[in-house]
């Protein structure tokens, strides 16, 4: 039984290699490096990875807690949007570990232009308790329909220490880093957008996080969670934001963001007017911002439309005190 490369998966003699970094599973590790891997492999050791996360996917047994090994060396250039219909299953990138503050992970994955319309997203997922951690995404797609950089339309999904990504139709209305239509989504210590891309035009929605309820066909916000999450944006117009959906129903029961920071680029040429926005006031949910903190933007939330604040915000009246957002 060998000791290198790890021949017989995560594991030798019976003990993780890893120890706590890569979790113990009941179920198949699998390998991905895009730069010396093949998708002719059998993913099952360092030396036989597969090439591209779509392999990967498809090998993976529904239910069986797989893991999935992203090698931090090298960028996954995808060619076609990476569906995840399979549950429970967990992808990590090796970058060392702890994963880090969410941005400038080794393990990434892109997607170019396809000109195919169904490819929305770089990644779309509708699997039940699907994990990841450490890893880039990024999606710089000039094709009209490939609106986000990942879809996410899953159940109980979990983001650890991601970063989202778009460069792509920076100016187009309603393009965002993240679809977000997810059941029990829950997102920590992530990195939405950059300072780099100015975004938006004038009467353009440009949001890092996007809530438009059933884009994905029968998917919507429900009972999501942003923690400890840093949101950037480079704003062309004030109508830039972070979080914004057009509809009264586009959050169900409640939408939770904690200590997340909103930070407009000092180099932008407008200032968002709300960091949480919505085209109306929500009817089958609550929005709560706890501890927010803000540079260069001017409100929190919009007005009466069922978002509230609480803990110390310099641009809110009242503090530490949950209150709907007024001004």
């Amino acid at each position: 039984m060998g000791l290198t490369n790890y021949p017989n998966g995560i594991s030798s003699f019976g003990i993780p290699v890893f120890g706590g970094a890569v979790p113990a599973t009941f179920g198949n590790v699998y390998f991905v490096d895009y730069r010396n891997g093949s998708d002719g492999n059998t993913g099952k050791s360092t030396t036989k990875a597969f090439k591209t996360l779509t392999k990967a996917y498809a090998s993976v047994a529904s239910n069986g807690n797989d893991l999935i090994l992203i090698d931090g060396d090298s960028e996954i250039v995808e060619t076609a949007m990476v569906s995840i219909t399979s549950n429970r299953v967990h992808t990590i990138g090796l970058n060392g570990f702890p994963p880090g503050l969410g941005y400038g992970a080794g393990a990434r994955v892109t997607q170019g232009t396809t000109g195919v319309a169904s490819d929305i997203a770089t990644i779309h997922n509708t699997g039940v308790r699907n994990t990841f951690t450490g890893i880039k995404f990024s999606n710089s797609s000039a094709t009209a329909t490939c609106l986000y950089t990942v879809a996410e339309g899953g159940e109980y999904t979990r983001y650890n220490h991601c970063e989202f990504y778009k460069s792509g139709l920076l100016t187009t209305d309603l393009t965002a880093e993240v679809l977000c239509n997810g059941d029990s989504s829950q997102w920590y210590g992530c990195t939405f957008g950059d300072l780099v891309n100015e975004r938006g035009a004038s009467g353009k929605e440009r949001p890092n996080v996007l809530l438009t309820r059933e884009l994905i066909t029968g998917k919507v916000a429900r009972d999501c969670a942003f923690v400890d999450c840093l949101f950037q944006q480079k704003a062309a117009h004030v109508d830039v934001c972070y979080f914004y959906g057009p509809n009264a129903n586009d959050v169900e029961r409640r939408l939770l963001i904690i200590r997340p920071v909103f930070w407009n680029c000092v180099l932008a040429t407008a200032d968002p007017a709300d960091c949480v926005n919505f085209g109306a006031a929500q009817t089958a949910g609550d929005v709560l911002v706890v501890d927010p903190a803000s540079i260069n933007n001017s409100h929190i939330g919009g007005a009466s439309l069922n978002i509230y604040v609480t803990g110390a915000v310099p641009t809110e009246a009242t503090t530490g005190v949950s209150v709907e957002c007024a001004t």
